[in-house]
């Protein structure tokens, strides 16, 4: 349960994928259908993270003008009612949200990042005339300034978060100030006064980067802006929210009162009904708690017996969601209609929608333009498919593009290391969440595109000196805390390979990065000098580490237990340091021997890792390089790690050689998991659609959110 005093991030993860028993929906009479006083359209959407052009790998499905084009006719056809049922009223009316990740970094969003761009993304909504949007995470990828940039650009919608308060930021409070930032709004709809309330995700600044933005446990505030309508004379209330996954939306609804509808964002999930067309290669979101199919709606019971419809429409501008609910002359929900549903947005077919023409000259063209010069320069040739699917993929084990990665910030950690004034790191971390590209690349040439794809954000790769080897070992722990569920936290790794058991003891992680529960499951890790960090699951002392690493992740992104250390940015984006890496260090060739298939290695599942140099050989320009007299790098190093030398690099404990276990090499010990095990939790009651329900430019230094959304 979510109480008013703030959980940490970890408990509230924790609690987002808990699902208690769910009450089934308050059984009440059917209201005839003379008893509906109003019928209420909401038509909705969410995450459209700046999929301006088309659904990804689907050219004829989404897109911002097709998306528009199809919102503007369900909201003509709604406000007449051609469509309508017998059980909706003649007095009706029409609401249209967002429930944020309005924008995404990513190649589209780059053409609005170009000196004296518009800002597409806001044009694009600004077509879509919605009455009110929540806050996503992923407004705050390039910090506060980037996010009053695109509100600047959207004049007329309010941004709504009542758990949220800006005052520490001038450029979002002089937006607050003019009411275009705001715990809630009331908006006309065919004569009714519809109250809208925005909530946004609690442990936001685990996710991306709010900067002095803060967010509040969100029941308490929620529920006091919900009762200070209700007082007002307000009778029909709706949340938008942006929760990470519809689950968290579930266990808020069944704290919340006087709340008829929440619309969900931010779990990217598919809900429909067996007669929903849907885009090819979609399929309908497995609730976590049953493994049944979302339908639309689902049901909650808030704590006076009340159900409450929570729905969601995918994502990047594939879907409209059409919400149709019925309210009796007292303005209680009475029920759903059975025409509600998630809307295709087709440009192919009996539904397809053509493109609306402003949006198309506006953003679509321009930004086409701006990705075929992207798409049109070769980087590099790689001999080998390159893996960065999120699940079974790098949110759950080692692969190949997540160890190219991995290297990329590695290799320009050391190289860049002198220029900064910051000793050369020995280790590379990429969390699994910042590599967004969430495909198969085949083998073949990649182009620039391809790398803005893999590492959209605006992440500076960022050096972390000296770290103790305990503190090592507990962001291992780190990455391999959820395991093996998928988890944006789960790391790819440079410069050193480990070993872990998934069924010791997880950690747990506290707001300020603090271990609140040691982890058990790192085994053993070695650094590709051969150097043993860890033996059998403790810590062999030693010299400090350093690490090359990501801003985000440096300062506490995904709980990363970096807890306050210092850490030098070292001039490039994790981006350009891959770019920098395929075109410069690896000389435009990613060969099948230095990033096979399923990984080379570095993370394996048991108890002993994988000596460096005994598996297919690792990139050895990634690795810490020895220096000519007088501080030059020396020529890169052959591929294959070298053992550790007297008096270079970390020393391994005396007598033991790189083993660990007096000179004898350590054993393999299998390969990277590779599946995922269900969550298992409590059933909860799903209720249907036709459930009738009874009520009584931009700040470039700043981070990513790269795990989640």
């Amino acid at each position: 349960m979510f109480g008013p005093a703030r959980a940490s991030a970890a408990l509230i993860l924790a609690g987002a994928l808990t699902v208690p028993l769910a009450p089934a929906a308050a059984a009440v009479p059917a209201e005839p259908a003379d008893g509906t006083g109003f019928t209420l359209t909401l038509l909705h959407a969410n995450d459209p993270e700046s999929q301006l052009l088309h659904a990804a790998d689907q050219e004829d499905f989404g897109g911002a003008a097709r998306f528009t084009t199809l919102l503007q006719e369900l909201r003509a056809a709604e406000e007449v009612g051609l469509e309508a049922g017998d059980d909706e009223a003649d007095r009706r009316g029409v609401v249209t949200v967002n429930s944020g990740d309005m924008y995404l970094p990513g190649p589209e969003l780059s053409a609005s990042l170009e000196e004296g761009a518009p800002f597409h993304d806001a044009i694009a909504a600004g077509h879509a005339g919605y009455d009110a949007i929540s806050m996503g995470n992923h407004e705050f990828d390039f910090g506060p300034d980037l996010y009053a940039d695109f509100l600047g650009q959207l004049p007329g919608t309010t941004v709504l978060a009542a758990n949220v308060d800006v005052s520490g930021e001038p450029s979002l409070a002089a937006l607050a100030d003019e009411g275009r930032i705001a715990p809630s709004t009331v908006v006309d709809a065919g004569g009714e006064q519809i109250g809208l309330v925005g909530a946004l995700y609690p442990p936001l600044a685990t996710i991306t980067s709010p900067r002095d933005v803060v967010v509040e446990d969100l029941v308490a505030p929620v529920q006091a802006e919900v009762d200070r309508l209700t007082a007002e004379g307000i009778d029909k209330i709706v949340l938008i929210s942006h929760l990470q996954g519809i689950t968290y939306e579930e266990q808020v609804a069944r704290q919340l009162t006087g709340v008829d509808v929440i619309v969900a964002g931010g779990g990217h999930e598919v809900m429909a009904n067996p007669d929903d067309a849907l885009v090819p290669g979609d399929t309908v979101t497995a609730h976590p708690g049953t493994g049944e199919p979302l339908s639309y709606p689902l049901i909650a019971t808030n704590p006076d017996g009340d159900a409450v419809p929570i729905v969601t429409a995918g994502s990047d501008y594939k879907y409209v969601g059409r919400l149709v609910v019925n309210f009796d002359a007292d303005g209680d929900l009475v029920s759903v209609s059975e025409r509600s549903g998630a809307v295709r947005v087709s440009g192919t077919g009996a539904d397809a929608v053509d493109p609306h023409p402003a949006v198309q000259e506006q953003v679509t063209d321009p930004v086409a333009d701006h990705v075929a010069g992207l798409a049109g320069t070769e980087v590099a040739r790689s001999e080998v498919a390159l893996n960065g699917v999120r699940d079974p993929g790098v949110r759950t084990q080692e692969t190949n593009l997540g160890n190219l990665m991995a290297d990329a910030l590695l290799d320009t950690g050391v190289r860049r290391a002198e220029e900064y004034g910051v000793p050369r790191p020995q280790i590379g971390i990429q969390n699994g969440g910042g590599i967004r590209n969430d495909s198969v690349i085949p083998a073949g040439p990649l182009s620039s595109l391809d790398t803005y794809s893999i590492a959209p954000f605006a992440n500076q790769v960022a050096v972390v000196p000296d770290l103790p080897r305990s503190q090592i070992k507990e962001l291992l722990e780190r990455g391999v805390a959820a395991a093996p569920a998928a988890d944006g936290a789960f790391m790819q790794v440079a410069g050193v390979n480990f070993a872990y058991d998934p069924e010791r003891t997880a950690q747990v992680v506290a707001e300020d990065g603090t271990v609140t529960t040691p982890g058990e499951r790192v085994r053993s890790a070695i650094l590709h000098d051969g150097t043993v960090i860890v033996e059998d699951g403790e810590v062999v002392e030693g010299d400090p580490v350093g690490v090359a690493t990501n801003d985000f992740s440096a300062r506490g992104g995904d709980s990363y237990p970096f807890r306050g250390a210092d850490f030098t940015v070292v001039g490039t984006t994790y981006q350009g340091a891959l770019e920098s890496f395929l075109t410069g260090t690896l000389e435009g060739r990613v060969t099948e021997e230095s990033y096979p298939e399923g990984g080379s290695g570095r993370i394996v599942v048991g108890e002993r890792a994988t000596v460096p140099g005994t598996g297919p050989s690792e990139p050895g320009p990634t690795d810490p390089q020895p220096t000519e007299p007088g501080g030059e790098p020396a020529d890169p190093q052959p591929a294959e790690p070298r053992p550790t030398a007297p008096g270079e690099g970390p020393s391994a404990p005396s007598g033991e050689g790189p083993g660990g276990d007096g000179g004898k090499p350590l054993p393999r010990t299998g390969a990277a998991l590779t599946g995922l095990v269900a969550a298992a939790v409590a059933a909860v009651v799903l209720g249907g659609a036709a459930l009738l329900l009874g009520r009584g430019r931009r700040d470039r230094s700043a981070g990513d959110e790269p795990s989640e959304g």
